[in-house]
């Protein structure tokens, strides 16, 4: 439960589980020659989201505490808050003990260790007079072991041959929801309906959205968007899905490129102390798994980029343990690769400590230090900087020419502005990465300290720069 030390935050700034989607083998078609039929709302343009856990993101743990941290998170730079799971949660088969958010008991309630209705509703008021969007994590491939469904409507469920109803994975505390059924749609969708017309949230996280058949998401997400211009996020990394449904997908290749390149450079202690057998990776694989995605996904589709969330952090290591002095490079092109950027509960001031999940933990010191700083200054980059719309990725970005595997270098640009990043992910130094082909900075200046933007004819260890139009 320690924090990032000053002495690593120096560096840090000077270089300023195997998911569940990876259970999901079938092979995607190509949509690269497709667009998104999504109208992505405006706001999603220059987006921050920040994921809330409300078990330990303020003092008294609930939605009233929660809602006194909000000027600080719009200081911080915020844009959209996602929720995790608000709703009651199942008392049958409850892991640990106070069960996993994502064991619902009802949909249309609110966990009563959270607050009432009202606390809901005034949090989504408080947020919206601050200019902050609020969306909320739902769960709707399977339901808690005890929820209001299983005795009002047992046909909701699907079963095996024997009749018994069916536990996803090795969720034992879970039910999982028969979609082949049109009353299971329709109680869904009405459930989902039910959040953005009683207190006017904008959108939803849709957890594990892949198991859940794809033509559902595209019926819901027709009639969500009667309402008001939602925003729609599935934790998948599943292309069909952008095409018709969700704004956005998670990024969690991405990811898992990071991960690996860490391991490769030894920076990743989380992979040595678990044995983890990671593939050897580069900078290279970046820009390789991007050119992958822009034929796999329709254009126009947007994914959400990080270096933490509350699965990572509980299961997979903190981002300091898998990437200690690497972190500042990658977060840094967490905001500036194609896509939006998240922060987790606890990212902004570098709490090093992996949360419980079901039960209660330390709460983090929230107070502003260094890291805190950076992130502020990352959160300003991606409002200032057209450059670096996310409803536009694929046409504004350009890789560049580098003689060295471990360096990337891209360009974003849109119209007269533009945002230049190179960073050396290894931990060895970089000497002359563009050999005699160093591109143009003219016009351009260092993002982090102000000064005239000049290549480096070296980079250290991580070292990492940006350079953007005045």
């Amino acid at each position: 439960m320690k924090k990032i030390t000053l002495l690593a935050l120096s560096a840090l700034l000077l270089a300023a589980p195997a998911t569940v989607e990876a259970k999901k083998k079938a092979k995607e078609p190509a949509y690269g020659n497709q667009k998104t039929t999504v109208s992505h709302p405006d706001w999603l343009r220059d987006a921050v989201i920040y994921e809330v856990n409300l078990r330990q993101g303020s003092p008294t743990r609930d939605l009233k505490g929660m809602q006194r941290q909000l000027p600080r998170l719009k200081d911080l730079g915020v844009d959209v808050l996602w929720l995790m799971p608000v709703h009651p949660i199942s008392e049958k088969n409850r892991k640990g003990e106070l069960g996993s958010y994502y064991a619902v008991q009802d949909y249309k309630k609110i966990n009563p260790e959270f607050g009432s209705l009202e606390d809901f509703k005034e949090f989504v008021r408080t947020a919206h007079s601050l200019g902050m969007k609020v969306i909320i994590d739902e769960v709707c491939n399977h339901t808690g072991g005890d929820n209001v469904w299983l005795e009002s409507n047992p046909d909701f469920y699907a079963k095996d041959k024997a009749g018994n109803l069916i536990s996803p994975f090795d969720w034992t505390d879970t039910y999982k929801l028969d979609y082949s059924n049109p009353a299971t749609r329709r109680a869904m969708t009405d459930a989902l309906g039910f959040w953005v017309e009683e207190t006017d949230i904008d959108g939803y996280r849709c957890d594990v959205a892949m198991e859940v058949p794809t033509d559902y998401w595209e019926e819901a997400a027709k009639e969500l968007r009667t309402i008001k211009p939602i925003l729609m996020l599935a934790e998948a990394s599943t292309p069909e899905l952008t095409l018709n449904a969700f704004d956005m997908d998670y990024n969690w290749p991405m990811k898992d490129v990071f991960n690996a390149i860490s391991a490769t450079q030894g920076a990743n202690e989380y992979a040595k102390a678990k044995n983890q057998s990671l593939p050897t990776m580069t900078a290279k694989d970046i820009l390789a798994l991007i050119e992958k995605q822009n034929k796999e996904y329709p254009q126009g589709a947007v994914s959400m980029n990080m270096v933490t969330n509350h699965d990572l952090n509980s299961w997979e290591g903190t981002e300091i343990e898998r990437f200690g002095p690497a972190l500042g490079a990658f977060a840094t092109l967490s905001y500036t690769l194609p896509g939006v950027p998240m922060m987790y509960t606890g990212q902004e001031v570098g709490y090093n400590h992996a949360f419980e999940f079901f039960k209660h933990d330390t709460v983090p010191d929230y107070t502003a230090n260094d890291i805190t700083v950076f992130y502020e200054m990352l959160n300003s980059m991606k409002k200032k900087h057209r450059a670096l719309d996310a409803t536009n990725p694929r046409e504004n970005f350009t890789p560049l020419s580098v003689t060295d595997e471990d360096v990337i270098a891209f360009t974003r640009v849109s119209g007269d502005d533009k945002v230049m990043v190179i960073a050396n992910l290894s931990g060895e130094e970089a000497k002359a990465p563009f050999g005699d082909n160093t591109p143009s900075v003219a016009g351009l200046v260092d993002y982090f300290t102000g000064a005239a933007a000049a290549v480096p004819e070296a980079l250290a260890p991580w070292q990492y720069v940006v350079f953007t139009s005045k």
